[in-house]
């Protein structure tokens, strides 16, 4: 038997030597002309076939009975051809999905920058992204090496252009359009970056990209735009994950997928784009998130209060071997200057940040930062250890024996460019004396002797530590200690 597969914008059918079998594409691009040779019976179907509820929705269906595949051609994704040759019976038309990776011209570091979303929600407009531009620049954020200045949701109209489909800013809150705002954050030397969903509507219920992801990435690359944040709201029910998927490969699950769908195509427009899945954790994020984009929401949104940061923290420190080059957890924005949090506080969410190696997006009124808060974010040697361009990889926690488990824990290690690195949270309510053996720290030597710097201050403690001997230190509640761990004998 042998199966040809007409395809257009409109109609796909698959012609067999008993008749023909029609149904509308599963994507709006043109899918090139393919034909294929059944082999007959043999073949199986590894996930059932699924109507599409809604004709502009996509169907996320995945099919491997004699799989026929071939380019799309406008971003690189596959379509497919199932024919069941049994006695005739019938023939389906399924699709597989983009593998195609996020670029390797842009990512490979944590992101650092601003987003618009902490300091106000959907009050949004030109004014106050450059004015948060304006601020790198003022408060010398540029010169620490922050770069992306990213508007989230609420800048677009509530409906599509009805002439050319494309997402249109609101006039009101961009009078020049998103275009004119880019231009303007470029003329600084910053980068701008622009919000999406991978739904039908953002989650303030502003159009979201599913189904119009080709349309969607051209034009903000038309706009200038360097950074996408694609969040995870309205999603379809069709396109939601009840079970594990095929093979239990989250790769291949309907919510990867529809992140996939949207890495393919970026793949495909001139401007590179830095890429943030908004996934809030779901569907094992971290197990495929380095194959699809530069980072990935780990948690839901934040919020300015201690049991936030122990949360988050907690629940990151379970994945942080996903974080190297290119790949990072993003523990979502900073809440630095958004009022409910102490100093002490303040510090151990930089620190923790910059340690994990998560995208440090500020996320406050920048022109209101104390000088307090200010020093915090400007810290050289945190920024350092977050940006190295040598070792891609987070520190990691450590176990002392005899020392209390808490939640999260508090002892970790890691290295840079620059040699060891230990960083102790101090969880508890009140200060408390921590104290570890430097023997449990990968990378010391029970031989040496080492003195310790301290990453906040930029200055040696005094004396020096045996090898083989405990190091401890006094933490203010809820405060993080940060030290270079460095050799002298």
């Amino acid at each position: 038997m042998r199966v040809t597969l007409n395809m257009s914008s409109s109609v796909i059918s698959i012609h067999r030597v008993e008749g023909v079998i029609s149904a509308q594409p599963h994507r709006p691009e043109p899918c090139s002309r393919a034909s294929a040779t059944l082999d007959g019976p043999g073949s199986r179907i590894t996930r059932p076939f699924k109507q599409r509820s809604n004709p502009t929705t996509p169907t996320p269906a995945l099919y491997s009975y004699a799989l026929l595949t071939m380019l799309w051609s406008s971003i690189a994704l596959k379509c497919a051809a199932i024919a069941i040759a049994n006695d005739g019976a019938q023939a389906v038309f399924a699709q597989t999905w983009p593998t195609v990776p996020p670029s390797k011209a842009v990512g490979r570091l944590p992101a650092l920058g601003w987003n618009s979303w902490n300091a106000y929600r959907c009050d949004v407009s030109d004014a106050k992204v450059l004015a948060a531009a304006n601020s790198f620049v003022s408060l010398g954020l540029k010169d620490a090496g922050y770069q992306y200045v990213n508007i989230d949701d609420c800048w677009s109209l509530r409906s599509r252009s009805s002439s050319t489909g494309r997402i249109e800013p609101d006039p009101v809150k961009f009078p020049k359009g998103i275009v004119g705002t880019a231009q303007a954050v470029h003329a600084l030397g910053l980068k701008i970056g622009i919000y999406s969903d991978a739904g039908t509507l953002t989650c303030a219920g502003y159009p979201g990209s599913l189904g119009r992801e080709q349309l969607d990435a051209t034009t903000f690359s038309d706009w200038g735009i360097d950074y996408l944040k694609y969040d995870n709201c309205n999603v379809p029910s069709n396109w939601t994950d009840s079970a594990n998927p095929p093979g239990g490969d989250w790769y291949n699950s309907n919510s990867a997928i529809r992140f996939r769908l949207m890495t393919a195509a970026l793949a495909n427009v001139p401007r590179t784009i830095e890429y943030d899945i908004c996934i809030w954790g779901q569907a094992r994020v971290w197990t495929w998130g380095a194959r699809v984009g530069h980072s990935w929401r780990m948690t839901g949104d934040s919020t300015p209060d201690w049991a936030y940061l122990s949360r988050a923290i907690a629940f990151n420190v379970q994945y942080l071997k996903s974080v190297d080059f290119f790949a990072h957890n993003d523990m979502d924005m900073m809440e630095i200057g958004n009022g409910n949090l102490n100093i002490q506080e303040q510090r151990t969410h930089f620190a923790v940040w910059a340690f994990m190696k998560s995208p440090i997006l500020l996320g406050t009124n920048l022109a209101q930062l104390t000088s307090a808060e200010l020093a915090i974010i400007k810290n050289k040697e945190l920024l350092a250890f977050s940006q190295d361009t040598t070792i891609g990889t987070p520190a990691m926690n450590f176990t002392v024996p005899g020392a209390p488990v808490t939640s999260p824990p508090e002892y970790y290690a890691g290295t840079s460019s620059k040699g060891v690195h230990v960083f102790i949270i101090n969880t508890q309510n009140s200060t408390a004396t921590k104290s570890f053996a430097l023997s449990s720290v990968a990378g010391l030597s029970a031989s040496k002797t080492y003195r310790f710097h301290d990453m906040w201050t930029g200055q040696d403690l005094s004396g020096t530590v045996a090898g083989n001997a405990r190091f401890s230190v006094s933490v203010a509640a809820h405060d993080t200690v940060a030290y270079l761990v460095v050799p002298v004998a």
